[in-house]
């Protein structure tokens, strides 16, 4: 059985597979549980969130030329 008391390093590890891939459900729960606790990885979480937002307009930007 997965488990769902993740660390900061577990936590960074997922959140970068789950841009490749979706993740199970144990870990996407992990993951939230952590997120409430932490003060680190939600700005972690965040920074990644953003850079995938702006791969995504640059890749917009690119194909528009």
């Amino acid at each position: 059985m997965p488990k769902l008391r993740l660390n900061c390093r577990e936590v960074t590890r997922l959140t970068l597979e789950g841009e490749d891939r979706r993740l199970g459900l144990f870990d996407r729960i992990g993951i939230r549980l952590h997120l409430m606790i932490c003060d680190a990885c939600p700005r972690f979480a965040k920074q990644v969130k953003l850079m995938r937002q702006a791969i995504g307009q640059w890749r917009q930007y690119r194909d528009a030329e």
